[in-house]
């Protein structure tokens, strides 16, 4: 088999060290939006479980027929949008996985139609970013936070980061997470009856729909989602020199989502950093091999949704500040990229900088989230400045 020819150690490492950053930056997210919707510990499980196998399948089954390496992710500054919606508008599960199927149908329609790229358009990529760095910061917030009632492990973790970002930064979130974990192990705070090694079991739940769940989560969760994690999917794709069906990936992540929606997929999308480190040349110096990096973290994927309540078990037992420092950690680099983003250009500066502070705000109006009204704030201000303002002329 092909397959096995063009397996190399390198691609092998690159398929590992992707699941790694995967799980390690952003599950701490999917445990906090499941938490926000009142989530029963299996059903955190089935979350897990419904993520870990659509991503699976949807990386594996792509990259085998087309022989690049297609990667796929779960959304995690959807996830975000997620726990913040859900905490501040009291939604139930059943009104979640509602909003995560109407999220699934718009993603099909983007990418079944063609009119991903037309309608993303027409949201300034400095509103985009800003709503990004928004729904992001309220966790590094809580991290922070978090140092009033464990200060000792906060601290220590945020020496970790800041030491691994300088001397190994692409296993900086790996590093600070073990050394927290380490901590917690000596001073006697993991509480490991709750893990146990068992098969996933996934759990349905009957969907709800509502006008408020749809716009205070679905909207913002397909905005971000589109915006923040398809948008830069596809700039890696094509930085690394790919050229892929772009429209049909994303129907095959929309109908995915809708499938795993009820057992709580809430958003699959392109992958960007573990992209990155599949698809370039760390992977493997010759450009048609690195697709087996790819074939490798999705079996991983596989492997760990099949053993989920491990993970979910291992979350359980970790200190809530532990959680709370990892995820808030795990997004400095995308919360300090989208304001990069956002703040770059002086014309969209203001604008940018109202979606960024009302989202972040969490304020909520008539049931819906601040995600939406930082978008609806940042162009009304956009629209009020530049209406009917010449462009300036170019300098000479």
């Amino acid at each position: 088999m092909r397959f096995f020819r063009d397996l190399t150690l390198s691609t092998f490492t690159a398929g590992v060290v992707a699941v790694l950053v995967a799980f390690a930056s952003s599950v701490a997210v999917i445990y906090q939006a499941a938490q926000a919707l009142g989530a029963t510990p299996a059903q955190v499980t089935s979350w897990v479980w419904a993520l870990s196998i659509g991503m699976g399948l949807c990386t594996v089954i792509p990259s085998l027929i087309l022989k690049k390496p297609v990667m796929i992710a779960w959304s995690t500054p959807g996830g975000a949008v997620v726990a913040t919606a859900a905490m501040a508008g009291g939604f139930t599960m059943a009104e979640g996985i509602g909003a995560f199927l109407m999220g699934a149908v718009l993603i099909v329609l983007a990418g079944a139609t063609g009119w991903f790229e037309r309608v993303m358009n027409r949201i300034p990529m400095a509103l985009a970013a800003a709503l990004l760095a928004g729904v992001l910061g309220r966790f590094a917030l809580d991290a922070f936070s978090a140092a009033r009632t464990a200060p000792a492990l906060v601290v220590l973790m945020l020496l970790a980061y800041l030491l691994s970002r300088r001397l190994a930064p692409r296993y900086a979130v790996v590093l600070t997470l073990l050394v927290g974990v380490g901590h917690a192990a000596v001073t006697g705070h993991l509480q490991w009856a709750g893990v146990s090694l068992e098969l996933a079991r996934p759990v349905f739940t009957m969907p709800a729909f509502s006008v408020s769940a749809f716009m205070s989560i679905t909207l913002p969760l397909f905005v971000v989602t589109m915006a923040s994690q398809n948008l830069p999917g596809v700039a890696v794709i094509r930085a690394s020199g790919y050229d892929m069906p772009i429209s049909r990936l994303i129907t095959m992540t929309g109908v995915a989502t809708f499938i795993f929606a009820p057992f709580g997929g809430y958003a699959l999308n392109l992958g960007a950093i573990t992209a990155a480190i599949c698809t370039g040349p760390g992977a493997h110096e010759d450009h048609s091999k690195r697709y087996t990096a790819a074939v490798v973290c999705g079996v991983f994927y596989l492997v760990i949704g099949l053993f989920a309540g491990v993970i979910t078990g291992l979350l359980m037992a970790f200190p809530s500040e532990l959680v709370l420092a990892i995820a808030g950690l795990a997004l400095l680099g995308s919360i300090g990229g989208g304001l990069a983003q956002a703040l770059a250009q002086e014309n969209e500066r203001e604008a940018a900088l109202i979606t960024f502070l009302v989202t972040l705000s969490g304020v909520a109006i008539a049931g819906v989230g601040s995600a939406f009204w930082g978008v609806v704030a940042g162009s009304i201000a956009l629209f009020v400045q530049q209406y009917g303002r010449k462009p300036r002329n170019p300098s000479p």
